[in-house]
């Protein structure tokens, strides 16, 4: 068994390799550049929506208070007429993007150690590259991808964004698998 303290580097580089393919991803127009389209009278809709002020926070509206009103006639028809949505209320002003890139290279450190403990237990010193492959991989992907799913499972997210999503994390995982097995310990 291979200690986690030992497997610093390659989480370290793995780190470092996904955020660089992840900023290029998104800042180049490819598979992303239609992710999220222009919302039918937007002006409007932000116009109407300005007065209520709504705090920052994820919303499902119409939301009921309890299981007597979601079977009542009236929640019913509130669902009938619509809209139904779920949506997240960001704060005013600009992106603050530094916050954003942080917690992310924090998440892919964090994938990167629950890759490094699986593999750490399935495989010894010495194990060929593919096979650090193989499970540093797997276990990346499911870190980054499979989780995706319940968005569009339970809150009907467009699966075409769910399966983009889920490509960026396969492309993540051989990256991560490659310098896992880069730097495993001989």
């Amino acid at each position: 068994m291979i200690s986690l303290l030992t497997l610093w580097l390659p989480i370290l580089v793995a780190a470092v390799i996904v955020f660089v393919a992840s900023s290029v991803i998104h800042m180049t127009p490819l598979w992303h550049k239609n992710d999220f389209p222009r919302m039918p009278r937007e002006d409007e809709v932000l116009q109407a929506l300005r007065p209520f002020a709504i705090p920052p926070g994820d919303y499902f509206v119409p939301r009921p208070g309890g299981r007597e009103e979601m079977r009542s006639p009236e929640f019913k028809e509130k669902l009938t007429k619509g809209p139904v949505a779920v949506m997240t209320v960001m704060p005013n002003g600009m992106f603050n993007m530094t916050r954003n890139l942080i917690q992310w290279f924090v998440y892919l450190l964090v994938v990167g150690v629950f890759v490094a403990y699986v593999t750490s237990r399935s495989l010894g010193v010495g194990a060929p590259y593919l096979k650090v492959f193989q499970i540093a991989g797997a276990t990346a992907f499911i870190s980054y991808s499979l989780a995706l799913c319940q968005l569009s499972i339970w809150y009907r997210r467009s699966w075409d964004l769910t399966l983009k999503a889920a490509f960026d994390g396969l492309i993540y995982a051989c990256l991560t698998a490659g310098a896992f097995g880069w730097l495993w310990p001989r």
